[in-house]
């Protein structure tokens, strides 16, 4: 069974005026494919007057609570990513995705959209498919080094193939690789924050710098327990601080264990552990490193406030496309990668009160974070997939600054 959502806008403009321009959006089942979709709708909406965006997406993905909640016009399908370890399972996923296929024809039909735009993930297979038989113009946004099996299969068939990483064009087939664009990953711009209102908000002392660590929204146990050790390692040293200070957002389903940690070590008074941070642009903007998982979206946050990071990969990820994304960051002298059987605590400890020692060091890290940084990516991505919509829709998108004549 399919889940169907549409909102009050209607599907045209009146008798004899030029039909609502339609874009579909089509990528989830994590937030790392999701949220791109959503920066990169918003960012269209703002550039072409009256447009309807709809997304497709999995019943099993996260967009299953996200887009419900945010009143997008939404298809949701039971398609579902192949299973590596479990053949028979994959009887299920093929009939599902011929469903899904099906599902996403007869929307498709019914909103005869200008374009269709996936951001990744097994969601997307079914909107690109159908985008290809009916001959709808299909751009791609890949967030990762590693494209995913989604993007690298509808890349032969794409107008446009928006990346994040330089390095992802490598992996992808030759004959796409002329029609790809290093664009960055679409994420809000950030923005001046009140540095000593933020302190104050998190309890921190305005003397230290900041070293925020974020193991994503839903944490990370190996992460927090690296944390817990350099903490450790710190306290057994015996001074007051080890030269900064921890804003950790542990995860909802780690505080209550990092806590407890912490009260057996007496509860440092320069670490601040938080379930999860609401607001992170506010964190953003008064950190000097970040501490993370090597995901594409928290990476590509991290280089457009230009912080220097250290990435401990995922092991599991996908393709190893966590490593991969670290290995580039690290290369181009951004972050410095830890692997995950390589972390612990008097390691990290040590890691860290070394870079921030090392003035001279962390600037340059801050400028090569900024160099391969695209802050602005939603919106130059966006400008390139209007000129991709019909010629009379395109008229309408006001130029960007020094276009046009």
């Amino acid at each position: 069974m399919m889940t169907a959502v549409r909102t009050a806008r209607g599907s045209g403009a009146g008798r004899g005026s030029a039909p609502t321009p339609v874009v579909v959006f089509s990528g989830g089942g994590t937030g790392g494919h999701l949220y791109p979709a959503l920066a990169l709708a918003g960012a269209l909406e703002k550039a072409v007057p009256d447009l309807r965006t709809f997304f497709v997406g999995a019943r099993r993905g996260l967009e299953s609570r996200i887009l419900p909640r945010r009143g997008h016009e939404h298809l949701l399908v039971p398609v579902e990513g192949f299973k590596r370890d479990r053949l028979l399972a994959n009887v299920r996923v093929v009939a599902n995705l011929g469903i899904s296929f099906l599902a996403v024809l007869r929307a498709f039909l019914v909103r005869r959209p200008g374009l269709v735009v996936v951001t990744g993930g097994y969601a997307g297979g079914p909107a690109g498919l159908v985008a290809i038989l009916l001959r709808i113009p299909l751009a791609l946004q890949e967030q990762n080094a590693v494209p995913g099996v989604t993007t690298r299969w509808l890349s032969r068939f794409a107008r446009e193939i928006h990346v994040a990483f330089p390095e992802a064009s490598e992996r992808l087939p030759a004959r796409a690789r002329d029609r790809v664009r290093i664009s960055g990953n679409p994420i809000e711009p950030p923005t001046p924050v009140d540095r000593p209102e933020v302190l104050r908000h998190f309890d921190l002392d305005p003397t230290l710098p900041v070293v925020l660590v974020a193991g994503g929204s839903q944490g990370s146990l190996a992460l927090n327990q690296g944390v817990m050790g350099a903490v450790a390692a710190a306290k057994a040293a015996g001074s007051g601080h080890p030269g900064f200070q921890i804003l950790w957002s542990t995860g909802p389903t780690h505080v209550d264990g990092v806590e407890a940690g912490l009260t057996e070590l007496g509860r440092p008074a320069w670490v601040r552990p938080v379930a999860y941070i609401d607001e992170m642009p506010r964190a953003l903007g008064i950190a000097s490193m970040a501490v993370s998982r090597a995901g594409a979206m928290a990476t590509s946050e991290f280089l457009a406030w230009g912080i220097p990071s250290v990435l401990v990969p995922l092991p599991t990820a996908a393709a190893d496309h966590q490593r991969k994304n670290a290995a580039a960051l690290e290369a181009a002298g951004a972050a410095i990668m830890i692997a995950e059987h390589q972390l612990d605590g008097p390691g990290l400890l040590g890691c860290l009160q070394a870079l921030l020692a090392d003035g001279d060091r962390l600037e340059a890290m801050k400028g090569s974070a900024r160099h391969r940084g695209r802050p602005q990516a939603a919106r130059e991505i966006a400008r390139a997939l209007a000129r991709l919509l019909p010629a009379d829709v395109q008229g309408s998108v006001p130029s960007a600054p020094g276009e046009g004549s």
